[in-house]
C-alpha cells in the first residue's frame, strides 16, 4: 500500500507541475522587453555652396573695376561676363566673392562695392540676404 500511496503522490506532483509550468513561464507575458524603435538618422548637412568656376580666371574681372589692362575696342566686361555666363546670381556672387577675398582682383577692395559693380556690369544681381 505504501507503493500505491507514493505512486499517487508522485502522479499528483507530476500533474501539478505540468499544470503550473505554463503559468510560471507566461507569468509576465513575454519577459523580453519590446524592441526599441530605431532612431531616425539626422538629415545630412546642406552642401556648402561653392564656385563652379576656376576662381583664378576671374582675374579678368579686375578690368570691370578699372584695375586691369583695358583693350581698346572691346567692352571691359566682356571677358568677365563670359566667365559668369550660365551661372545663376548666387553662383556668380559666390565666385566673385571668393575671387575678391583671395585678392585675385586686386588688394584692398571694398568687397560689397566691388561685388555689386561687377555683378551689375554682367546683368546679374546680389541675391537677397547674400553675405560675402
Amino acid at each position: 500500500m505504501a507503493f500505491n500511496t507514493i505512486s499517487k503522490l508522485s502522479a499528483t506532483i507530476l500533474v501539478l507541475s505540468l499544470l503550473s509550468t505554463p503559468l510560471l513561464t507566461n507569468a509576465c507575458g513575454s519577459c523580453t522587453p519590446p524592441p526599441k524603435p530605431c532612431p531616425t538618422p539626422a538629415p545630412p548637412p546642406p552642401p556648402k555652396e561653392k564656385c563652379p568656376k576656376d576662381t583664378l580666371k576671374l582675374g579678368v574681372c579686375a578690368d570691370v573695376l578699372g584695375l586691369g589692362n583695358v583693350v581698346v575696342g572691346s567692352p571691359v566686361s566682356s571677358k568677365c561676363c563670359a566667365l559668369l555666363d550660365g551661372l545663376v546670381d548666387l553662383e556668380a556672387a559666390l565666385c566673385l566673392c571668393t575671387a575678391i577675398k583671395a585678392n585675385v582682383l586686386g588688394n584692398n577692395l571694398d568687397v560689397p562695392v566691388a561685388l555689386s559693380w561687377i555683378l551689375s556690369a554682367c546683368q546679374k544681381s546680389i541675391p537677397p540676404g547674400f553675405q560675402c
